[in-house]
């Protein structure tokens, strides 16, 4: 009889663990199943595509800057928008540690040249806000110089407003159970490891470091004219969706009406004879 109460007591509380763990996960949305990924991400791609022909049809100036966490997917997003666009008017941008030469010029000035012209949208992948970030926090500039940026960098980016730009900034946020594991599955993964430089390991030690200079830049630059906008990216393929359907929606587009295509004949040649050009063939192993 007691190993039989005992049995009864172990199952009663596997039943009460399971069901305290089904009630945390109440009202946490399910995973996103792939096919339905793919469906929503097909839709936006097509989304992305009109805007491209729009703003080359209308000379429209686009900036899209992406900030955040290591690990909390910038690169996805990145690589989910440009799939399916052409990158001669979506254009990534992301810039090396400044030159000796860099490093005296004024501290946006190497950003600069890297604004959309008539028909161009340009992401950044990282942007002058290294400065009130890693800069700031692996102390690579004096406080002063990061205090300065944060006072400054509103009034040049209303300046590049008022030039015609629309300007996007999105933060990505993750975590910190979820960082850890992107983190520790890139250590034994040959297509990841390039993703663990020792900044790297030491950014993702100083967590609350990031925290405090991040509120602080939000509080210094999300303004009217630039503002921030936050997404939570511990589910990434939520997170790429969420912040594609909303970067559509802040800017104006509208599908630009052309002929519908239709492939012409092609031209026949009865006396071409096929050259045997392919000397040097790439070996068939697959």
């Amino acid at each position: 009889m007691g190993h039989k109460n005992r049995h009864k007591g172990a199952q009663k509380n596997a039943e009460t663990e399971n069901k305290t763990a089904e009630d945390k996960d109440i009202g946490k949305p399910q995973p996103l199943k792939r096919k339905a990924y793919e469906g929503e991400l097909k839709h936006l791609h097509a989304e992305l595509v009109k805007l491209q022909l729009w703003a080359k049809h209308t000379g429209a100036k686009i900036c899209i800057i992406f900030e955040g966490r290591d690990g909390a997917g910038k690169g996805g997003v990145i690589k989910a928008i440009l799939e399916r666009v052409s990158p001669r008017i979506f254009r990534v941008v992301a810039l090396p540690p400044p030159t000796e030469r860099e490093k005296s010029q004024m501290f946006i000035q190497r950003y600069v040249p890297h604004l959309p012209a008539a028909g161009e949208i340009i992401i950044f992948d990282r942007s002058w806000y290294n400065r009130a970030g890693v800069e700031r926090v692996m102390g690579f500039c004096p406080e002063e110089q990061a205090k300065k940026f944060l006072a400054g960098v509103p009034y040049v980016e209303q300046a590049i407003v008022e030039s015609g730009v629309i300007l996007l900034k999105y933060w990505l946020e993750v975590s910190e159970e979820e960082q850890t594991r992107r983190m520790e599955s890139r250590i034994d993964d040959p297509r990841k490891i390039w993703k663990l430089s020792p900044m790297d390991l030491e950014s993702y030690s100083r967590w609350y470091d990031y925290s405090r200079a991040r509120d602080e830049m939000f509080e210094a630059t999300d303004t009217m004219w630039a503002p921030w906008f936050v997404a939570f990216s511990d589910d990434k393929k939520r997170a790429r969706l969420n912040i594609i359907s909303h970067l559509l929606s802040r800017i104006p587009y509208e599908e630009v009406p052309r002929e519908k295509i239709k492939l012409p004949k092609r031209q026949k040649d009865p006396d071409y004879v096929e050259a045997d050009y392919a000397r040097h063939r790439v070996p068939e192993r697959f």
